[in-house]
């Protein structure tokens, strides 16, 4: 009898831990059956999220994971919404990057962080939202930072016009692209327009560039090195941001709240996500990477993650690393 009132007991708290985590993320279902299923996924990313604490809390785990916004997502469906579906390489116009002269440097900093600087030359966290255009996210994110680090006004680009204009140049909207395809089709059209001219909304629509509400323009797009983390960090320091593709597809990715992530499943060539390295450092020994994402300032530690560095490039980090120049 005891057992099954603890049982009940244990079922009623976490309902309760369920109906508060909806309050917290204004979250409604269409139907009970709905929420039912919901409640389901919810309990299985719950019971994930409460063994990768016990780890953390041991000292086997560098960083933690919580029930955010995404916890009643499977994997499965948070790749289908958020993560890029489609990278294709062989459009009519061909990326037109090339490589950088940017490697190694023994004597950088050891720390770098653009979020620091001033006058800002990063623009505050986006949100791509239900939308696979991170790949347009984090083109543009490079290429707001270049603009201001020239000594311009930091100015919010817009990641739309890549969605909605950008076919032709091998990008499919929010079923994905590639940040170097971006960049080449920023240079062939001769600019991209301000954000307040050109708003997001999160899904594909007809293309309504303005050439009078150009923000910038760029003249080449360079790649880094692929796989040297050394020289991407090298590049950060010197260049500014830096387009970056990761494999993004893991619920301990999904769930991340802070510290330094690493992955052991993570592919270093199966990318899917495209996100903006910022800056980079060390923290109790581990070494990582500064990114910013574009899913929201409330996901992970307020839009941003530390991704490991010189973990022999996980996650892909340094795999498919490039920048724009104005």
């Amino acid at each position: 009898m005891k057992l099954v009132s603890a049982i009940i007991a244990a079922a009623s708290a976490s309902q309760e831990l369920f109906q508060a985590w909806k309050e917290e993320h204004e979250v409604e279902y269409a139907s009970q059956v709905e929420e039912v299923s919901r409640y389901g996924v919810w309990m299985k990313n719950k019971a994930f999220v409460d063994e990768h604490m016990a780890s953390y809390e041991a000292g086997e785990k560098t960083f933690t994971v919580g029930m955010n916004k995404f916890a009643d997502l499977t994997s499965e469906e948070f790749a289908e919404l958020y993560l890029a579906k489609v990278q294709d390489l062989s459009g009519p116009h061909p990326p037109m990057c090339t490589d950088s002269t940017v490697g190694a440097n023994s004597t950088m900093p050891a720390s770098a962080d653009w979020r620091t600087a001033n006058p800002p030359v990063v623009t505050p966290v986006k949100d791509q939202g239900q939308c696979g255009s991170c790949w347009a996210f984090s083109t543009i994110a490079s290429l707001e930072s270049q603009w201001a680090l020239a000594g311009n006004a930091l100015t919010s680009l817009s990641e739309q016009q890549l969605v909605d204009c950008s076919m032709n140049w091998g990008n499919y909207g929010c079923s994905g692209g590639l940040m170097t395809q971006g960049f080449t089709y920023i240079h062939d059209n001769n600019g991209v327009d301000t954000e307040a001219s050109y708003p997001y909304t999160a899904q594909d629509g007809k293309c309504v560039f303005n050439p009078a509400n150009v923000g910038t323009s760029l003249t080449s797009c360079y790649n880094i090195a692929s796989g040297d983390e050394a020289a991407l960090a090298n590049a950060v320091q010197m260049v500014g941001p830096m387009s970056v593709a990761i494999d993004a597809s893991h619920m301990s990715f999904q769930l991340y709240t802070s510290g330094v992530y690493y992955e052991p499943n993570c592919s270093s060539q199966f990318l899917d996500h495209g996100v903006t390295a910022v800056g980079y450092g060390s923290s109790n020994g581990n070494d990582f990477f500064i990114v910013k994402n574009s899913w929201a300032a409330t996901w992970g530690d307020n839009g941003y993650i530390m991704m490991s560095r010189n973990k022999s490039n996980n996650c892909g980090i340094a795999t498919s690393a490039s920048y724009p120049q104005l």
